[in-house]
């Protein structure tokens, strides 16, 4: 009996590795960035199915993405405490078993955005997988400029959403971009304050790795919130949306300001976990706010 249910056991813990890989979770966030920028842009509506299959196209080439940086990065990842049971570095999966798996969701993402929507939306989520992987990924390992790289394809998916809806990227759409790139600094500079002993265990050229002391990750984290509160504002005063969202952004901006401010004087574990969990709590009420009042 044991052995049976080992057997039956076996092929559910490695389709939970194999999901591990895609990150479902964390690739939420980029599924929910998509449809905002797919509803604030103007066009008729592709409909319910034509959506559904833009978001889920996103949701594997997403999760495509995280795969190939896992297996890119799976010596390091086997360093650091958070990340080395993940299926790569415990070695669950071979390498080749991550490559083949993401590029099977890859290709299936990308024909079906293209098949949704069209073949521009197609075009940007591959820009954003490749400049995650051939980009970001081998740049993190070099220099701590690799966050602000890799803030440019996390800050893609509005554009796919746009793309979809229109066919084309005006600037309101860059708009959209620019408020979530700006977003993602401080987010990912709390983290990286958070974990500093492991990514330094792992040899990444983090900015706390690198300058310990923590003044410029402080002060990075508060010139980038400061940043995002007037282009968070721009959607209003480009009436793409209207005077509730202009307040709420506006709250929501000073407050996520003053958390980097306070990270920034005290540079303790808990002001950076404030930031980060502040961060998570920003940008769907944003989002939420912006749709509600888009005129």
């Amino acid at each position: 009996m044991r052995s049976d249910a080992a057997a039956l056991a076996q092929p559910h813990a490695r389709t939970r590795d194999f999901v591990a890989l895609a990150k479902p979770r964390l690739n939420l966030l980029v599924v929910a960035s998509t449809l905002v920028g797919y509803a604030m842009a103007p066009g008729e509506s592709l409909g319910i199915l034509a959506i559904c299959g833009l978001l889920l196209g996103t949701g594997f080439v997403a999760g495509g993405a995280s795969a190939f940086n896992q297996v890119l990065e799976r010596d390091l990842d086997a360093l650091m405490r958070r990340t080395r049971t993940r299926p790569l570095p415990d070695q669950r999966l071979q390498p080749i078993e991550g490559i083949m798996f993401g590029t099977a969701i890859t290709l299936a993402g990308l024909l079906l955005i293209a098949a949704a929507s069209n073949l521009l939306a197609a075009i940007v989520a591959l820009a954003t997988l490749l400049s995650y992987v051939a980009v970001y990924t081998p740049l993190k390992r070099r220099s701590s400029f690799g966050t602000v790289v890799g803030a440019i394809p996390g800050a893609l998916p509005p554009i796919i959403g746009w793309a979809a809806a229109e066919g084309a990227l005006p600037a309101q759409a860059w708009i959209l971009f620019g408020i979530m790139f700006l977003w993602q600094l401080p987010h990912f500079l709390a983290i990286a304050w958070m974990y500093r002993e492991d990514y330094a265990r792992a040899g990444f050229p983090m900015l706390p790795v690198i300058e310990p002391d923590g003044r410029s990750t402080g002060r990075q984290a508060v010139v980038y919130a400061a940043a995002l509160v007037p282009l968070s504002l721009a959607p209003a005063l480009l009436r793409m949306t209207g005077g509730i969202y202009f307040a709420g952004a506006l709250v929501l901006g000073l407050a996520f300001l003053w958390m980097t401010f306070r990270f920034a004087r005290s540079r303790s574990v808990s002001d950076a976990r404030r930031v980060f969990f502040g961060s998570i709590a920003y940008l769907p009420v944003l989002w939420i706010l912006m749709i509600a009042n888009k005129i």
